[in-house]
């Protein structure tokens, strides 16, 4: 039974609606992880939560431009939607996920850490305002961002989240519960593991004016969905097959080490460009 062409359009609607709720979910449990304290379990399962909303809000925007252009059902209002929920999901929810993980455990003063959000969350706005006026609904000017695009710097900031809390001990069990990460930090020294965390939980700190900066500068980013999924055919089909496996096996490192992959690209690429693009000087 053929489905009727309502509904095709309204397939992307929701799945920009379902990436806002994840984000709206990430918010409360990122306020329910403050209230519980830092150090309990209760706190660790929230925080984790509220990242792997987020992680889950990057599928659902992956898929909703994709429908839109699959199905031939773009338009002004999934386009103005699409951007209200990403400010939400990827310009306020990472940042107040950083904030109670900055407050929660002491790190600087609670305005030091209030500028560093917002200024993530303000320019992440201005960016998706910027990518209204200058994009287009036409699958070409979807292959490149100019900036960082927002789901980028949400995904490698709670990536960055994520290691904290995994070498930290508190999401990845132990004993027989123990996951395969977690199995492999458990030969590490504890004191080592906390010295890396050490140093992890000031770059979230870091993290949040840079990746704000990135989302509004001129530095070139490749569309990630676009270009992984152009060729098709069996090459495609191994590459995702062999992705999905290493996200099942240690979706933390994955998460983390794709999402800096990606954001150092582009840097590398831009600081190539622009050698190449300077005169040479002359010898002598």
């Amino acid at each position: 039974m053929p489905i009727p062409s309502s509904s095709v359009a309204l397939l992307p609607s929701l799945f920009t609606m379902a990436n806002a709720g994840c984000g709206l979910l990430a918010i409360s449990k990122a306020i329910d992880a403050l209230a519980a304290g830092a150090g309990t379990q209760r706190y660790h399962d929230l925080l984790e939560g509220s990242c792997w909303l987020i992680v889950l809000a990057l599928i659902f925007d992956a898929l909703d431009g994709k429908v839109a252009r699959l199905t031939d059902s773009s338009s002004p209002m999934g386009a103005q939607l699409d951007s209200f929920a990403d400010a939400i999901t990827f310009g306020v929810a990472p940042a107040m996920v950083a904030k109670t993980m900055l407050e929660a455990e002491g790190l600087f003063h609670p305005r030091l850490n209030f500028l560093a959000v917002a200024s993530f969350s303000l320019l992440a706005v201005v960016r998706l305002a910027r990518f209204n006026l200058n994009t287009g609904p036409e699958e070409e000017h979807h292959r490149f961002f100019t900036g960082l695009p927002s789901p980028a710097a949400a995904g490698t900031l709670v990536a960055t989240i994520l290691m904290c809390l995994s070498l930290g001990g508190g999401i990845e069990g132990s004993g027989d519960q123990a996951t395969v990460v977690g199995r492999g930090l458990s030969v590490i020294p504890e004191h080592y593991r906390m010295s890396v965390v050490g140093v992890l939980e000031p770059i979230v700190f870091l993290l949040l004016p840079i990746l704000g900066l990135l989302m509004v500068s001129q530095v070139r980013y490749r569309h990630a969905v676009a270009s992984a999924t152009a060729r098709g055919g069996p090459q495609t089909l191994v590459k995702f097959t062999f992705l999905i496996l290493l996200f099942y096996l240690a979706p933390v490192p994955f998460l983390f080490l794709l999402g800096y992959f990606y954001v150092g690209r582009g840097l590398w690429q831009a600081l190539r460009e622009r050698g190449s693009s300077e005169p040479l000087r002359k010898v002598g």
